[in-house]
């Protein structure tokens, strides 16, 4: 059906929506987990094997040496499997995660803009009104009273 579009993208579909692309990770996320419990049971097999491979003249742990890196390399690559696997589950809450910030982004702004207004007012009709007071200050102003305990008697009460 699309094989002869040109602009066709096989997952465009599935990147366009958070939900189906949740569902595809889902899905391939199931096939990599299939794949690590047929992995975990040949790493199990290849270290029973291994270890049981002995040649004539070894010693005990002979063995055991010449297996430890064929087992490291399996257990290496179910452990990668293991991120890969966490990192879809990561992917589909980030790939959420954006459509909500999206969504969200025109209104942030707009709340950011009335902010910034609302700020940028109240300094502006403040501003002449303070001018005198800082010239000259007045008694009253609750600033200007004793700077030491030793002043207190010379307080003028409001």
């Amino acid at each position: 059906m699309h094989s002869n579009d040109p602009n066709h993208a096989p997952l465009r579909d599935v990147a366009q929506s958070p939900e189906a692309t949740a569902r595809y990770l889902a899905d391939v996320q199931r096939v990599l987990l299939d794949i690590g419990r047929n992995l975990e049971a040949l790493a199990l097999e290849t270290r029973v094997h291994c270890r049981d491979t002995h040649v004539e003249g070894d010693r005990w742990f002979d063995a055991w040496m010449r297996a430890q890196p064929v087992e490291r390399a399996l257990k290496d690559v179910l452990k990668h499997l293991e991120g890969v696997t966490k990192g879809l589950e990561k992917s589909a809450f980030k790939r959420r995660a954006h459509d909500e910030a999206v969504a969200n982004t025109a209104k942030k702004r707009k709340e950011k803009e009335l902010e910034r207004k609302r700020k940028n007012i109240p300094p502006l009709q403040a501003a002449p009104q303070n001018t005198p007071q800082q010239s000259a200050p007045s008694r009253n102003s609750g600033y200007g009273g004793p700077t030491s305990i030793y002043d207190m008697g010379n307080r003028e009460s409001a």
